[in-house]
């Protein structure tokens, strides 16, 4: 069973769905921007993803840069920056049971679910 980290808003998150329709295979969407993450999630997330939180991060959004671009934050601070603003998380992101991918492009996915 794969699950993804989805904003419906987003072109590529949504290609990532169509490639998971496509495969015929099992997956659960988590609408993480309804439905937030918590910390701990986030460190499960990173975890199987084997990247630091900063690596997680969109630092082209405008979140990022009012609040937080050109400080020093440790990972717990990068954490909790992902826990009060979602929209800062990587997206789309594909998990299995013991690892994951970032989504972009689409063909990571692909070559995941395989």
């Amino acid at each position: 069973m794969y699950t993804i980290l989805h904003n419906s808003r987003c072109g590529k998150s949504r290609e990532a769905i169509k490639v998971l329709e496509d495969s015929g295979k099992e997956f659960e969407v988590r609408e993480y921007l309804k439905e937030p993450l918590t910390k701990i999630e986030l460190q499960t997330v990173l975890s199987k993803l084997k990247l630091k939180p900063i690596e997680l991060i969109r630092t082209n959004e405008e979140e990022w840069k009012t609040n937080f671009k050109g400080k020093e934050l440790s990972e717990e601070e990068v954490l909790d920056a992902m826990v009060e603003f979602p929209k800062l998380i990587q997206r789309p992101v594909v998990l299995d049971e013991k690892s994951g991918v970032v989504g972009r492009p689409k063909e990571l996915v692909e070559a995941f679910i395989k």
